[in-house]
């Protein structure tokens, strides 16, 4: 008999499924639910409520509880043998808050996303209360910012003092799902938990202090925090009866999109960096001891296989990209063919991408500088350089303070597959790219779910080995980078944090005088 194991993905956008075969090393099969056409209902675009509200970025969380239905539904229909998946693990969107009063029911009819950037006077106020930036990072190893979840939680005590009180529990995404999938259910993971800027990483505890600045109760409304190497319980009955699972079938503790991006890219061993290309862009790196950022830019996070997951996060990745491409009526591949006739380096012309404000740096009202540009430059050509070089600087500049110096960067995401943007990243962070295939992030929870089941079987198995039989690469993707443009990118490198220090009002370099020695 197989061994079959799930993963599932509910991101922004879509919820995704993969359902592999330990024993044959095959993915058996690959779902999706986009929930702006398969769910049309709930009038989302892009997976998001479209409220007009500056900041603001939210959906309603039972959206993705019938999208988790729908995808086991499609596989079911396909004749795929449920009863025979042994696990099932749960990735989510990280930082998203979900409010569950004592009958089950939704608290907050909305969830805030990662991606709002209304709740910036509650980061404030809580940095404020604590002590300070310093006295924040020591005591939960990151700073407060809009996308985590404890200034989600302080704009509801502050704005919806109703919607607070009758919270009974409140969750991240994927422990809201996996509560849905146990039947009731609710624990918290380290992985996940990390990000809610409530719970220190290093300590692996709550802040009392910092809970009690918002509220001295709300520690009551926190589920507990168990191992994200062990099982949270099996599944419901419910969905036993409807989908046709065993009763043996285990729920994994699951976790966020990152930590299961990184093991569906191999990233579970030091010395490998990820980086992934959405909407946003993440960069992180497997370590064995917690790594905490003075700065506070990069996220101190625990991994989903007990070790540590320092990561960079850009809120500004495609968002610039897609958008040119929707105006200019150009395909990916067209744009490619447009940075093929282009120089590295643009000449010395650089784009700012702070288009929704901004994580990293952290500057929730920022917005985009072109720098310069002059009367002949805004054609596409030149604009299409500007966007994928100006992207990737960004996510450059708050990379280079991740403890680490890759030889070998794998990419993840949409963008992976292009060629263009291959390149750039391998010329701009002087390093081997290589692309890898396939959901990253489902597939990344079924191999974890493998892991965590094998392991409670009494297995000794490594999630490493587990990974190799699993992750496969696009070779024929792979770039170096090419040492006739390292002098040029050396350079754009520093006119970049030049310019993003000026016009943050720090200290930087004479922006004018960097342009001149780039300009051919």
């Amino acid at each position: 008999m197989p061994n079959y194991f799930t993963g599932i993905d509910v991101s922004t956008q879509s919820c995704k499924i993969v359902i592999i075969d330990s024993q044959k090393k095959t993915l058996e099969y690959i779902g999706k639910v986009n929930y702006d056409t398969d769910l049309p209902h709930y009038n989302t675009e892009n997976g998001v409520i479209n409220t007009n509200i500056p900041g603001v970025s939210e959906s309603n969380p039972l959206m993705w509880i019938e999208a988790v239905d729908a995808v086991f539904q499609k596989a079911m229909d396909s004749g795929f043998p449920m009863a025979e998946i042994k696990a099932i693990s749960v990735s989510g969107q990280q930082h998203g808050l979900v409010a569950i009063d004592s009958e089950g029911h939704l608290a907050r009819p909305m969830s805030k996303l990662w991606n709002d950037f209304s709740t910036q006077e509650e980061c404030d106020l809580l940095t404020e209360k604590i002590g300070g930036k310093d006295k924040m990072i020591a005591e939960i190893g990151n700073t407060q910012r809009t996308g985590y979840t404890a200034a989600k939680i302080y704009h509801m005590f502050r704005n919806e003092k109703l919607n607070y009180e009758n919270s009974r529990i409140l969750f991240l995404v994927h422990n809201y799902v996996n509560w849905y999938l146990t039947g009731g259910v609710a624990v918290m993971e380290p992985g996940d938990t990390s990000g809610t800027a409530l719970w220190n990483p290093v300590k692996q505890d709550w802040s009392l202090d910092l809970i009690s600045c918002i509220d001295p109760s709300l520690k009551n409304k926190l589920p507990v925090v168990r191992p994200s190497t062990e099982p949270i319980g099996n599944i419901s009955d419910n969905l036993l009866e409807r989908f046709g699972f065993s009763s043996d079938c285990m729920i994994d503790a699951g976790s966020g999109d990152n930590m299961y991006g990184a093991i569906g890219t191999g990233n579970v061993k030091p010395g490998i960096v990820t980086v992934s290309l959405g909407t946003s862009g993440t960069a992180y790196t497997f370590m064995e001891e917690p790594f905490v950022d003075p700065e506070g830019e990069i996220a101190s996070f625990c991994d989903s296989t007990g070790n540590y997951l320092p990561l960079l996060c850009v809120s500004n990745l495609a968002n610039g990209f897609d958008e040119f491409c929707r105006i200019n009526d150009i395909s990916h591949h067209q744009f490619d063919k447009l940075i093929d006739q282009t120089e590295p380096g643009n000449n010395g012309r650089v784009l700012i991408p702070w288009y929704e404000g901004e994580r990293t740096p952290d500057i929730p009202n920022a917005t985009p500088l072109y720098f310069g540009f002059t009367l002949d430059d805004f054609n596409q050509k030149t604009l299409s350089r500007s966007i994928i070089e100006g992207h990737l600087l960004n996510l450059y500049s708050g990379f280079k303070s991740l403890p680490v110096v890759p030889k070998q960067i794998f990419l993840t995401g949409g963008l992976s597959q292009s060629p263009a943007w291959c390149q750039t990243i391998a010329d701009i962070f002087s390093a081997e790219t290589t692309p890898v295939t396939g959901e990253g992030v489902a597939l990344g929870a079924a191999i974890h779910a493998c892991w965590v089941w094998q392991k409670e079987s009494g297995e000794n198995t490594t999630i490493n080995e587990i990974c190799d039989g699993f992750i496969t690469y696009n070779h024929n993707l792979i770039k170096t980078p090419r040492p006739e443009y390292k002098n040029t990118y050396d350079k754009l490198k520093i006119l970049y944090q030049s310019l993003s220090s000026r016009i943050q009002g720090l200290e930087g370099d004479n922006p004018f005088k960097l342009y001149s020695a780039l300009k051919i």
